[in-house]
């Protein structure tokens, strides 16, 4: 591809993009895609083309083929797992990155891309109203955050075991702390980090499902007893099921007695940190060690760009930092080398979509938007709860509402049944998304506000939507 075929194969593809958008909004697709599974794998070739194709056949193909096959996020009526707003500005700004093909090894490999993820990280920690003392580095996902973090975690408790034996050498095993609404990624980021499934301990939550810190404080305990060496505890700020927030104040109190590594997932719940009304949630933050929030779901940053910070980046370049000769340079010892603060060697400039994606909205402006949808979700717990046989089963803390629909005299498997068949009902309408969850033992709806382009319209039409429903099954 020419130059000139470049550019305008660009300018098709930017209003294909446009294009796209627009329908999205005026609900022309249906929100969850109706591609059976195998679908697209059918429809494709089972081997490469020989010769050149076409630009034109390529984008003849995705809207005939590639399309059909997408669930559509960035519809204003997708109101599933969480929000993951690709706002234009970012996309622009990840276009460019690909475009300018930068690769952060060292600094010297790019100055720009290095730079400019630290002044943006920097702007970003002043938004969520963190201190100074906290440095930031972009991941890709909160999945590699949380791994790194359990990684310095693990380092710390065992003087720096990796040098030496590693886990293999210690004498007492080492336990990380959760609650039971922690996410997924947590554990999976435990077991990747040689702590074992054993040594992964879930400390019981109470009627808002908040972990409970004297259960915590009883647990690391009982290990220290059993001849256990308490290591860690990660702390949920939004729980991705009920959106509850761990006492960080408490929780930290007991980190610092026990001397253990504390680290913060706010993944998706992070973003509401720019509106200072909503800190509170997160009273005890500064005492932390490590923190994830992830742009790239509430706030607007095209996915992936999850922002990791720490209050002592040198213990992490400690624990991360690899410096063969080849990658040696005279700035050294003067910049940062980000490569040494998380896994990959090489690094992508993503830093471009966030400073594109700031600049285009303004704090204020993202600050109304969050606000926005933080008002649809009060308008719709409100409506629940006027409605009989409704039930709310979680704090609504932020934008998502727990909810259950519970005719009477149903049993409650009858009720759990009829919530797997209302969610897959709304999915298969096409008027929707949403995601069911199991709470405590029982299935509810969640229902996750804040696509870039929900208004209160979609709010009504989808609280309409469930009603109908559920009076049909």
């Amino acid at each position: 591809m020419t130059p000139d075929e470049f550019r305008k194969a660009g300018h098709e593809l930017i209003d294909w993009v446009a294009d796209y958008r627009e329908r999205v909004v005026r609900g022309e697709f249906p929100v969850m895609s109706r591609t059976p599974p195998g679908g697209l794998r059918s429809a494709l070739p089972t081997a490469p083309p020989t010769a050149p194709e076409s630009f034109e056949a390529i984008r003849r193909d995705l809207d005939e083929l590639i399309l059909p096959g997408c669930t559509h996020w960035q519809d204003p009526r997708f109101h599933g797992y969480f929000p993951s707003n690709g706002l234009n500005a970012a996309v622009l700004g990840d276009l460019v990155s690909t475009g300018l093909g930068q690769l952060g090894l060292t600094w010297q490999a790019s100055p720009a891309l290095s730079e400019l993820e630290e002044v943006c990280l920097d702007w970003w920690r002043q938004m969520l109203g963190l201190s100074g003392r906290w440095s930031g580095v972009i991941q890709d996902t909160a999945s590699t955050a949380s791994f790194v973090a359990l990684v310095c975690a693990r380092e710390r408790s065992s003087n720096h075991g990796a040098t030496r034996a590693g886990l293999q050498g210690q004498q007492r095993p080492l336990m990380v702390y959760v609650s039971s609404q922690a996410h997924s990624s947590v554990e999976k980021a435990a077991l990747l980090a040689g702590f074992g499934r054993e040594n992964l301990r879930t400390i019981p939550v109470d009627e808002n499902f908040d972990m409970r810190p004297d259960e915590l404080a009883a647990a690391i305990v009982s290990d220290r007893a059993a001849g256990r060496e308490p290591c860690a505890i990660v702390a949920t700020c939004g729980t991705t099921a009920t959106t509850a927030f761990d006492p960080l104040a408490a929780v930290a109190q007991i980190a610092r007695a026990e001397e253990l590594w504390l680290h913060v997932d706010a993944a998706m719940a992070g973003s509401a940190m720019i509106l200072p009304e909503c800190r509170e949630l997160w009273d005890g933050v500064e005492s932390a060690d490590s923190l994830v929030v992830n742009p790239h779901k509430w706030l607007g940053a095209s996915f992936d760009c999850s922002t990791y910070f720490v209050r002592d980046p040198q213990f992490l370049v400690r624990v991360m930092s690899t410096n063969p000769s080849y990658l040696q340079t005279a700035a050294d010892g003067q910049v940062k080398n980000y490569r040494d603060w998380g896994v990959p060697l090489g690094r992508r400039m993503r830093a471009l979509k966030l400073w594109f994606l700031i600049r285009d909205q303004g704090v204020s402006g993202l600050q109304q938007r969050l606000r926005r949808d933080l008002e649809h979700a009060r308008w719709l717990e409100n409506e629940v709860r006027r409605e009989p046989h409704w039930k709310i089963v979680a704090p609504v803390r932020l934008q998502t509402l727990v909810l259950r629909h519970e005719p009477p005299g149903l049993d409650a498997a009858k009720v759990d049944s009829r919530t797997r068949q209302l969610a897959d009902a709304v999915n298969a309408s096409g008027r929707a998304y949403l995601t069911p969850a199991l709470i405590e033992g029982r299935w509810a709806l969640r229902i996750s506000l804040g696509s870039a382009n929900t208004e209160r319209e979609h709010v009504e039409d989808l609280w309409r939507l469930l009603r109908e429903l559920a009076a049909a099954l």
